[in-house]
């Protein structure tokens, strides 16, 4: 098969690569449509992501649309034929959190497209790729490829909502209108959130976020922020979701929040320490919720894309052939241009 292989940083070659192997209660899957994560832009711009460190080349890629193209031994679902997105993250299945329905948490997830295990797994960059019946999700034919291929990260938006115990008529507040910032934006305006904000450090797509809809957007750096937050809301937002993955606006989250109100930690912050203010958590009662991928939401995901009660369209910047797999991540890394960028196969 034809594969985007990473070998280091800006280092990606597209090249014949050996197809996987089909083995029992696994399918095989034709790609159609792969987006591009930030994680793939950590790898492919530095060479690992956080403490993640590649020892071999491998294949980026975890958002997928794709055709299944055969099934291995004991696989009555998906059928051959059938087009589905997958749950990149294959959890055992058999440890107390996995049984407690909290896959999410299992300590022995294998991810595709990830060098957090050793040695890599090779993700959907490809014309083929092989994965665990279980983890796929046949998809409605009024959700097309594109929109297929993004109910990985509305998944992830749709998971931290749910975390922070309801959002209907609650004031929100996003750090972050990267991908997920603005997913989760999108998601707490359906479930009722009323206002909704978001902040950006990057001022083109501060003003991308205020095309989408939201009822406010700030800079995190300006020095009217809290006035801004305070005409907005009195004692600040009901609910903040951190989804930048920066130090400083983790820090900033616990200001911007009132008292008795709730933080919901998304972005991938650095795995070094952050001090946090303990006495501002007591003195207010500040719920501090950690969200990790998706649980089981899925099913719910594509449901609410395939009704248009979410609209994920205004978040595609670009797509790319699999011959340009280098230049659509060297795209997707401009964050002043791009959003969602994804290859088509």
């Amino acid at each position: 098969m034809i594969a985007s292989v990473l070998y280091g940083a800006k280092d990606l070659r597209v090249e014949t690569y050996l197809r996987p192997d089909l083995l029992p209660g696994m399918v095989l899957l034709r790609n159609r449509c792969v987006g591009i994560c930030g994680s793939d832009l950590h790898y492919y711009e530095q060479g690992h992501c956080g403490a993640s460190v590649p020892d071999r080349p491998f294949i980026l890629g975890h958002e997928l649309t794709a055709e299944v193209a055969a099934a291995g031994d004991g696989v009555d679902t998906p059928r051959v034929g059938e087009r589905v997105t997958v749950n990149p993250a294959r959890a055992c299945g058999f440890c107390d959190y996995c049984k407690a329905g909290r896959g999410n948490l299992c300590r022995k997830t294998i991810m595709l497209g990830s060098a957090s295990t050793t040695p890599p797994t090779n993700g959907a960059m490809a014309e083929f790729v092989t994965v665990r019946a279980d983890q796929c999700h046949v998809l409605p034919d009024d959700v097309d490829d594109s929109l297929g291929a993004m109910i990985e990260p509305f998944a992830v938006a749709l998971h931290a909502v749910k975390r922070a115990g309801g959002v209907s008529g609650k004031r929100v507040f996003v750090a972050g209108a990267g991908t997920i910032g603005r997913l989760v934006a999108i998601t707490a305006r359906a479930f009722g959130a009323a206002p909704v904000a978001i902040s950006e450090i990057v001022p083109s797509r501060r003003v991308r976020a205020a095309e989408g809809g939201v009822d406010a957007v700030f800079d995190p750096e300006a020095k009217d922020l809290h006035e801004r937050v305070h005409a907005l809301t009195g004692d600040g937002f009901d609910t903040v979701f951190e989804a930048s993955g920066s130090a400083t606006a983790l820090r900033q989250a616990f200001d911007l929040v009132r008292p008795g109100g709730t933080i919901v930690q998304i972005g991938t912050v650095p795995t070094d320490d952050i001090p946090l203010p303990g006495y501002r958590v007591m003195n207010k009662e500040i719920n501090y919720i950690g969200s990790m991928r998706y649980g089981n939401v899925f099913g719910e995901a594509i449901r609410l894309v395939a009704a248009g009660r979410v609209d994920l369209r205004p978040l595609f910047s670009g797509k790319f052939k699999q011959s340009e797999s280098a230049e659509a991540l060297n795209f997707a890394s401009d964050k002043s241009r791009s959003l969602k960028v994804q290859i088509q196969f």
